[in-house]
């Protein structure tokens, strides 16, 4: 586990700039041009559209285990280029010493719901 940093304080609305949204992933495959193990993701986040990502997820999850899942990510970050690939939103998790666990809603919600 990582070292506990304190952060900054904001104020509410510094949270509603950051578009965090629920979607469904369509796509996964394979990226071995990354340098870390890691997959190419599109997600459906309904009314924001089908947006793509590169997630160092490999470790915990297989492509077959993630099409079809809902997920969370935050889609108003500018657009990055990760080696060949452009990324549109970041799917969000959480460190751990086997590698990222995804962040995942408790029961299904309509793709592009933002967090609340």
């Amino acid at each position: 586990m990582t070292d506990i940093v304190p952060a900054a304080e904001i104020v509410w609305s510094d949270f509603e700039k950051v578009l965090i949204v629920a979607g469904t992933v369509t796509r996964v495959e394979a990226f071995p041009e990354a340098r870390r193990p890691a997959w190419k993701v599109w997600a459906d986040f309904g009314p924001w559209g089908e947006r793509k990502t590169s997630a160092q997820i490999a470790a915990l999850y297989r492509a077959e285990d993630l099409v079809g899942r809902q997920i969370v990510g935050v889609i108003n970050f500018p657009e990055k280029q990760i080696g060949p690939f452009r990324s549109q939103f970041l799917l969000t998790g959480f460190h751990t010493d086997e590698g990222v666990v995804i962040t995942t809603v408790e029961r299904p919600v309509p793709n592009g719901a933002r967090l609340s």
